[in-house]
């Protein structure tokens, strides 16, 4: 029984109690139950995360599908256009050189003006829907900070794009 004057049996003694008092209180369920809501709380956020980015690639597929569109869209311009340029070439022959040149300037405006209209409309668009999801993606995950700074980023690239 000398083992009882010795300090490390009432340290065992001391943990086993401790270790029953814990287990007795159930600490080890809550601490379970805590670490499955965060289990679920972060499969919720992948979920949501998955879905973005689905609606973010549906997105994407659309406003390329617009600008293929567009394009083809534009190749019409540009063959209806030429079609028009053989025919007023034509009727340029039966006039004079100076109403020849002033038809053909203004056949190329309109073509360059609608090429213009039309790669701006896609850009526009692009444009919305990149803002629109960084938007929510910033809302939900960034601090003020950290989105003031990327805000200034992106406009300084967009103005550098621009011009």
């Amino acid at each position: 029984m000398a083992f009882i004057y010795e300090p490390e049996f009432w340290v065992a003694v001391s943990l086993f109690l401790f270790l029953g008092l814990v287990l007795y209180l159930g600490a080890h369920k809550k601490i379970a139950t805590a670490l499955d809501a965060r289990a679920a709380m972060i499969a919720k956020e992948l979920e949501e995360a998955r879905h973005l980015k689905e609606e973010a690639q549906t997105v994407l597929a659309d406003y390329r599908r617009k600008q293929s569109e567009t394009e083809r869209e534009v190749e019409n311009i540009i063959r209806l256009a030429a079609k028009e340029a053989e025919m007023l070439a034509g009727e340029t022959h039966r006039s004079l050189a100076e109403h020849f040149e002033r038809r053909t300037k203004l056949a190329e405006e309109k073509i360059a003006r609608a090429e213009a209209d039309a790669l701006r409309e896609v850009r526009g668009a692009a444009v919305d829907a990149a803002v629109q999801a960084a938007q929510v993606l910033i809302a939900a995950k960034l601090t003020p900070d950290v989105a003031e700074r990327l805000v200034t980023q992106g406009i300084d690239a967009l103005k550098s794009k621009l011009n």
